[in-house]
């Protein structure tokens, strides 16, 4: 896999219909939202697992395209596979004495595990295998204008025991979004890259993981979920050749109408980037 040498920043954008995005468990599970603002939130913790379940279904989590973190693994079990392939002893929480050993350890993680080395870890665990900074983060997301969550009322039909037949029936919540436009701002740094082994493939499919894990991810919780933009800001070399606040002002999202009704599908919005104060050196890639 041939190592990437130059810098991306990317906005990406998604949408939510009918769905809870993001649900916040100190809140009863509501949508997560800015008290301040009102705006809908997204974590960044909740975006990479979609990225991870879709590499994770797409390659079978097989190497190098292996899942660290994933639903029920235990991490010490995974860090000890490397022990294994090295040929080396576990001490409790403790890396090899030797420098090299110990980089050869974080190495074959990376080497293996595709979030590894795309977003980072923390490997001290009982079984260490190191700390690694990935090239790929992603900030908050959050909605274009204020959402409006709904708590509604739910029932279930059925009953668990017969002697509840005649009672009334089992009451649930469910919270949903009516609609919500989020935008996320995302960066990859090439000379993280470089330490990490996070390549041109493994580039492509993040691209192709940010177009796609939502259809993967359908859910009666989540409602309908939809990539809707991603726009790719590739430097000419690896250090960047703008700061990305100035790339990310340069892409603009507005209301397509003015008449003040509340927006309920991505046609309310009109997505607009300014290409003519694209700084030299920069160009655009328009992925969706």
């Amino acid at each position: 896999m041939s190592a990437i040498d130059k810098r991306y920043d990317f906005v990406f954008l998604f949408d939510v219909a009918n769905g809870n995005p993001n649900g916040d468990p100190d809140a009863g599970n509501l949508p997560r939202i800015d008290p301040e603002t009102s705006r809908g939130l997204v974590t960044d913790v909740c975006l990479k697992r979609k990225i991870r379940n879709y590499v994770g279904l797409k390659h079978d989590c097989t190497p190098p395209f292996e899942i660290y973190v994933k639903e029920k693994a235990v991490l010490n079990h995974q860090n000890k596979r490397a022990y294994l392939a090295l040929d080396l002893k576990p001490e409790p929480r403790k890396l090899p004495k030797d420098a090299q050993k110990a980089r050869e350890l974080t190495s074959w993680m990376c080497k293996n595990f595709f979030d590894v080395r795309t977003f980072g870890a923390v490997m001290t665990t009982d079984v260490n295998c190191g700390q690694v900074r990935g090239p790929v983060q992603l900030a908050f997301a959050h909605s274009i204008d204020p959402i409006a969550p709904l708590d509604i009322s739910i029932t279930r039909m059925a009953v668990t025991k017969e002697e509840d037949i005649d009672k009334e029936r089992t009451m649930g919540r469910k919270a949903i979004v009516p609609y919500g436009l989020y935008r996320c701002h995302g960066f990859v740094s090439a000379p993280l890259a470089e330490r990490t082994g996070f390549g041109s493939d493994d580039l492509a499919l993040l691209w192709e993981a940010l177009q796609n894990m939502f259809e993967h991810d359908h859910s009666a919780a989540r409602g309908e979920m939809a990539s809707r933009g991603l726009y790719v800001f590739e430097h000419e070399n690896k250090m960047g050749n703008a700061p990305a606040h100035t790339l990310f002002s340069l892409v603009d999202i507005a209301r397509a109408n003015g008449d003040g009704a509340p927006p309920r599908s991505f046609e309310d919005y009109a997505v607009t980037v300014d290409e003519a104060n694209m700084p030299q050196g920069v160009t655009l890639h328009s992925m969706i």
